[in-house]
């Protein structure tokens, strides 16, 4: 099930909250989001909920051992055996056809490559999983005595298929005593529609700029033999606008539903394009996964002790892992490492001192390149799409096809632009300098989400498939 659909809209949630609250008990309530967690999960992919549920079972018993038997040999058993379920559970079903083929061409070989599906959101629950039994093993959370609470904090259905990943601490007070006061209940609706509208409105409208200017993902680029320099520029650009809106929306989404239960999930984004530098972008894009990797991975000890480049190194190559099993991801996770370590070396004061334009347009050429390495993932696009930048192979500096396209979508790309800066949280700010432009601000708020709602609605009721891009990770 996806957010996005007229179903889950109009039927699943409001359903999921009418029996929510119906009562002020803190049990029932668990028991309904357990319930529609459990659906939710279960409505496309019936068979994996077998895994998730044996996932929690095995994690909830090591992680009351490792409660327990905290510093002995028992609780790093118990560790360890946490790790290799884990991470063996995640490398069976996204990786082994990775590893297979990578053997075969390696070796000549023809090992017959694993047949597995990749099941819907394991690589984030896996996370979400791994920094709980962590955390319990370092003595920053005890463990969960009730199977069926950590089976809510795992399976809550906000956040289960695509994050944010939430860490255990910060909703672990939630899970027995939470309220949803009218202001959560208004501000988390608020932002579910936000989301909706991100997703609906503007991200797939910039999918279909994309499929124009490179084709679709799975047609191996197949429109770069007609496009431009300008284009290639132009369409990885948008990429980037795409990608953002489409999985912040679906942030926007899982932090508002969360709110409306009594949760508080940690912001995912920031303005991520207002950053001045590559360190700067990463600390407001998927912030959840990067904190994830900065806390579990950068201090790592690799051969004994703890290595600054070598955990940089680690942590940025299985960034890149994490989103794929394909080269192009593990280049794209060693590419942007590449310029934290760069700009680790140059040193904060002097990046601060670069000049406010330069800065910015460094970013963005290294994140659109980003992109570009992201979306192609065999080696034969890519190459062609580098060449592409520099005009190498194109039809010309610019083509008729990208003018067209930027003619015809003008209004879109500027409200995709100003909409991924903090323009409208700035407009809010200064409602709130007096109650009489606080009204008049809530009441705009007021109309424009009804008008979202309607239109992304209406959007709806002509494009029935609209999985969000981070499912596929």
């Amino acid at each position: 099930m996806v957010f996005a659909d007229l179903f889950f809209l109009y039927f699943f949630l409001p359903l999921c909250l009418v029996l929510y609250f119906a009562t002020k008990r803190i049990a029932y309530r668990n028991a309904v989001l357990i319930v529609f967690s459990l659906i939710f999960y279960a409505w496309g992919e019936p068979k994996w909920i077998f895994l998730l549920l044996v996932s929690t079972l095995v994690n909830w018993l090591l992680g009351l051992i490792i409660g327990k038997n905290n510093e002995s040999v028992m609780a790093k058993i118990a560790l360890a055996l946490s790790l290799v379920f884990n991470i063996g559970a995640l490398g069976v079903f996204k990786y082994s056809g990775f590893i297979v083929e990578n053997i075969n061409s390696a070796f000549g070989t023809s090992i017959s490559a694993p047949g597995f599906t990749l099941p819907i959101g394991i690589s984030f629950y896996t996370f979400q999983i791994l920094s709980y039994v962590v955390d319990v093993y370092w003595g920053k959370v005890p463990s969960q005595k009730s199977y069926f609470k950590f089976l809510m904090y795992v399976s809550l259905f906000p956040q289960l298929v695509a994050g944010p990943i939430v860490r255990y601490h910060e909703i672990a007070a939630e899970i027995d005593n939470r309220q949803t006061k009218l202001s959560d209940l208004s501000d988390g609706l608020s932002r579910v529609i936000l989301g909706v509208a991100k997703k609906v409105i503007i991200a797939n409208s910039l999918n279909s700029i994309v499929v124009n200017c490179f084709g679709d993902m799975s047609d191996g680029f197949a429109g770069l033999k007609t496009i431009s320099t300008v284009g290639t520029w132009y369409g990885v650009i948008v990429i980037g606008l795409w990608y953002y809106f489409d999985f912040s929306g679906y942030s926007d989404i899982a932090i508002g539903l969360g709110r409306v239960f009594g949760f508080h999930f940690n912001e995912n984004f920031n303005y991520p394009y207002i950053s001045k530098n590559i360190t700067e972008f990463w600390q407001r894009w998927h912030i959840s996964l990067g904190s994830f990797f900065r806390d579990y991975l950068l201090y790592v000890p690799i051969f004994g002790k703890r290595r600054k480049y070598g955990g940089l190194f680690l942590v940025w190559f299985c960034t890149g892992l994490w989103h794929g099993a394909s080269w192009n991801f593990i280049i794209w996770g060693l590419y942007y490492g590449l310029f934290i370590v760069l700009e680790m070396k140059i040193g904060k004061k002097r990046m601060k001192k670069m000049n406010t334009v330069l800065a910015h347009l460094y970013t963005v050429i290294v994140v659109a390149i980003g992109y570009g390495i992201f979306y192609f993932e065999d080696f034969s696009s890519l190459g062609r799409f580098f060449k592409s930048l520099v005009g190498i192979g194109t039809t010309g500096f610019i083509d008729s096809v990208t003018k067209t396209s930027v003619q015809n979508n003008l209004f879109l790309l500027i409200a995709a632009v100003l909409l991924s800066t903090p323009i409208v949280k700035k407009i809010k700010e200064l409602g709130n300098r007096s109650p009489q432009a606080c009204v008049t601000v809530n009441t705009v708020g007021v109309i424009l989400n009804a008008a979202l709602l309607l239109i992304s609605s209406l959007m709806l009721l002509n494009n029935t498939n609209n999985p969000f891009l981070y499912f596929r990770f």
